[in-house]
């Protein structure tokens, strides 16, 4: 089934592991959450990488370097070399040197992942807008990043330099809960200037074309919890998906998902990975999944039947994308959504 016709979640006969040569991952919410392990990520990758698949970690998050976020993956016991990492500051590196000649300056607003992606392509970072920069860079710069940083971006920018960002996710899950993203920040200077940047991380093209050049990827899986990221990257590149509900998609978002936010799998978490995927039928005027039938009446969606919720939650999403099409469902699925305790 194509990207642009998907009406129902995929099933599988294989384990993914083996269907896909390469998972690309992302990180935050997918195998941690504010520094720690997310349940069964540690274990589920470990069985996924023995079987011979390639694991990446692509990330949106800007602030630090692969080194450092391979150091990280290796402590929580998934072993991994900066070359397994992929982050958006690489993808915003290779945009800007695409732009600049070699050695030019760009005013960094962000961490030292941007910094060392830049200097990686031959650019010269520095910290003022009266540096002489030819381009100022914007990347997450962790929550104790300088109210006055976007007021030096803005200078710089309202004098017409190009301002680049490394993605625009408006939150970041954390141990806690979840905060404001690099995107919330980009719009403090968006209002500042009146100024649009051009943005590189998921889902955007060059964090694609960054991913492929550096993994080598001939079957890839892209797996991930945000639906206007991960999912609409993988759509946005034509290639399969694994939406994994521990980070910010809830049930409701997904079955009210537009036909650019509709994953190609959908689990619980990363043990997904081990396994197939159930079919999705079509059950008289509904679906059906397991043990559960979802239909289309009168106006809202209703499930019924018994079983895994998540095949419940497979159903679902097949009534609402097919009811919808190629918009997003807006019948009222909340009594279904709350039989599934997800």
């Amino acid at each position: 089934m194509s990207q642009a016709s998907r009406t129902t979640p995929s099933g599988s006969s294989t384990a993914l592991s083996t269907a896909y040569d390469t998972a690309l991952l992302d990180l935050d919410g997918v195998v941690y959450a504010g520094g720690l392990a997310i349940d069964h990520a540690v274990e589920a990758l470990g069985a996924a990488r023995d079987g011979g698949m390639h694991l990446a970690y692509v990330t949106n998050n800007a602030l630090r370097t692969p080194a450092a976020v391979a150091r990280h993956l290796t402590e929580l016991g998934v072993p991994a070399e900066p070359a397994d990492v992929i982050t958006s500051a690489q993808a915003v590196a290779r945009l800007v040197a695409d732009q600049l000649p070699a050695g030019a300056r760009v005013l960094v607003i962000g961490g030292e992942g941007l910094r060392v992606a830049l200097r990686e392509r031959g650019l010269q970072p520095v910290e003022s807008a009266d540096d002489d920069p030819a381009a100022v860079v914007q990347g997450y710069g962790g929550p104790d990043l300088a109210w006055g940083r976007f007021a030096e971006a803005s200078y710089a920018i309202n004098r017409g330099l190009p301002w680049f960002a490394s993605n625009t996710d408006l939150t970041i899950p954390g141990a806690r809960g979840i905060a404001p993203g690099n995107g919330a920040a980009v719009e403090v200077v968006r209002i500042a200037t009146g100024a649009e940047p051009q943005v590189a991380g998921k889902p955007l093209p060059p964090m694609h074309r960054e991913t492929v050049l550096r993994t080598g990827a001939e079957r890839p899986l892209v797996v991930g919890d945000r639906l206007d990221t991960d999912i609409e990257g993988a759509f946005n590149g034509g290639v399969d998906s694994l939406l994994v509900l521990t980070g910010v998609t809830d049930a409701a978002r997904l079955v009210a998902a537009a036909p650019e936010h509709r994953p190609t799998y959908i689990d619980a978490d990363l043990r997904g990975l081990l396994t197939g995927q159930p079919e999705v039928t079509p059950a008289g005027e509904g679906f059906g999944c397991g043990g559960w039938t979802a239909t289309a009446r009168d106006g809202r969606l209703v499930l019924d039947g018994d079983g895994d919720p998540l095949d419940g939650l497979r159903a679902l999403c097949a009534a609402a994308w097919s009811h919808a099409g190629d918009g997003a469902c807006a019948l009222d699925a909340g009594r279904a959504v709350a039989r599934l305790g997800l």
